[in-house]
Parts: C-alpha cells; sequence; structure tokens
C-alpha cells in the first residue's frame, strides 16, 4: 500500500458546502490504472481526479477524471478544482496561464481575481438535435412542450444536449425520468428573473442524478447561448438551488473564446492510503 496527498474542495462557491464537492488525489502517477476508477467509485462524488505528471511540454500537470462509474475526457468543475488544489499543494506554472493536460488536449486555466478560469473547449457535437429528442423531452422532464424553444447538441467531453426553456418555472418544476434517457444527460436552462442577480439558471441531469454546479454544461450553454444571440458576451449563471446549493458560474467572452469562471473554496485536506 502507498499514501498519497488528498484534496477536496468545493468548486464554483467560495461558501463551503454550497457548489459541487471534488476529490483530487495529488502525485497519483504510481497508482494503478484499475485503482482510479474503484476509488472514484468508492467516493460517489460527482468526480473525483488524479493529478499526474504531464507529457506535452508545455503542460503544467496531467490530468484524469473519473465519475463514479466512467473516465471523462474533461469536465469543468474537476478543470477548476484540480486547477486550485495543485496551486495549494506548492504547484508553480511555467507561464501566468496555467496548462492542464487531459484527454481533450491542453486546456488553459487563467487566475481572474478571487476565481479561477478555464477557456472552454470546441464542441465535439453541436447543431440542432434530432425531432425524437424532441419529442421525448416533455415525458422525461414532466413539462410542456411549448415552454420548450430549442434543443441543441452543445457536447464537449461529457455528452450533453442542451434544451432551452422559456420561463425558470419551467426549469425549476422539471422532474427526469431517467428511464427515458436515450443513453446522454441533459442540460436546461432558462432566463433568470428580474433582479435576480444573475443571468441564467441551469440544471444538469447526467444518466441517474442531477449535478450541482456544471462547468463543461455552463461551458456549452455559454458557447451555443452567445452564438446564437441570445445570451450577451459575459453574463452569470446560477446552478444548483434545487438540490440547495448556490452555484455561481462566471461567463465571459474574448473574441470567439469563451472563459468560465467561478470560485473554489478548499475543504478537506490529508492523505489517502490504496
Amino acid at each position: 500500500m502507498a499514501t498519497y496527498p488528498f484534496s477536496q474542495l468545493d468548486v464554483f462557491s467560495g461558501t463551503p458546502l454550497m457548489g459541487n464537492p471534488l476529490a483530487v488525489v495529488h502525485q497519483a502517477d504510481s497508482i494503478p490504472a484499475d485503482q482510479m476508477p474503484r476509488f472514484a467509485n468508492w467516493t460517489n462524488l460527482s468526480e473525483t481526479t488524479f493529478l499526474l505528471r504531464p507529457e506535452a511540454a508545455e503542460a503544467d500537470y496531467s490530468l484524469r477524471i473519473f465519475t463514479p462509474k466512467r473516465q471523462l475526457p474533461f469536465a469543468g468543475h474537476p478543470t477548476l478544482g484540480s486547477c486550485q488544489a495543485w496551486l495549494l499543494a506548492g504547484g508553480q506554472p511555467k507561464s501566468e496561464t496555467i496548462m492542464q493536460e487531459c484527454g481533450v488536449g491542453l486546456v488553459p486555466i487563467r487566475r481572474d481575481g478571487t476565481r479561477l478560469a478555464f477557456r472552454a473547449p470546441p464542441l465535439m457535437r453541436s447543431g440542432p438535435a434530432e425531432e425524437e429528442i424532441h419529442n421525448l423531452l416533455p415525458g422525461a422532464f414532466g413539462i410542456d412542450a411549448t415552454a420548450i424553444e430549442a434543443v441543441e447538441w452543445i457536447d464537449n467531453g461529457p455528452g450533453w444536449c442542451g434544451v432551452l426553456l422559456r420561463d425558470v418555472e419551467t426549469l425549476r418544476a422539471a422532474k427526469p425520468d431517467y428511464s427515458l434517457f436515450p443513453g446522454h444527460g441533459f442540460g436546461l436552462v432558462a432566463p433568470a428573473e428580474s433582479g435576480a442577480g444573475y443571468d441564467f439558471e441551469l440544471r444538469a441531469f447526467t444518466m441517474g442524478y442531477e449535478d450541482p454546479v456544471t462547468g463543461s454544461l455552463n461551458a456549452s450553454v455559454a458557447q451555443w447561448l452567445i452564438g446564437a444571440g441570445i445570451a450577451p458576451p459575459d453574463y452569470i449563471a446560477a446552478q444548483g438551488l434545487e438540490l440547495g446549493r448556490n452555484g455561481r458560474v462566471h461567463i465571459t467572452s474574448e473574441g470567439q473564446e469563451v472563459w468560465v469562471g467561478g470560485e473554489v473554496t478548499g475543504c478537506i485536506s490529508g492523505t489517502l492510503t490504496l
């Protein structure tokens, strides 16, 4: 058995317990490949990550990302949380921009005041969703078909299909029937109420649970809505309200680039023995 530094952080919140938790195993190069998914299944968090030495010369570190059931090529809250864990452990970036290496390649991350922000990776799949996807949504979420404004593929790794809803009342009333999901997750988004202090509200449904605050979904939703002229270049999104969380995601645009930022709060530090 061996011992590894371990961190658990709360991502997209400056207040502990109000964002999305993440487990991070440091210096994980010697962990057997089959142990990583087993540990991620054991933590039973949305994601667990493993910090490794990078292969690319320009990368500061490499990252493997696991849900309790599978490995992901990219995910947003693990990107920000793992970066913060690496920095808190004494990581020194090679330049002002921190460079993460993961399954989608190199992902730039930068400091933004008290927040970290990653550059949204290109979409792997985009465009209007098929008619059969439209047709299953009312039953899959218990919502009125007339409340659905648009449905688009916005997949940047986890397999997201985005659903733009008419109002937050419909968003908050959605009740998923996971048995009707066609093998991928859905991200629901609606414009916020006037005076809410944020611009859009989101909910993320994977294949069996609702994710509290989701960086990858917010990244691809921003690329979709800004590109379509539905959202302004810079905005704030809220997520996790129906789960008792209060996540905030800060979207900024620079030309064709979309940056996704949020605060990260360290909650647990110690060691892991495997």
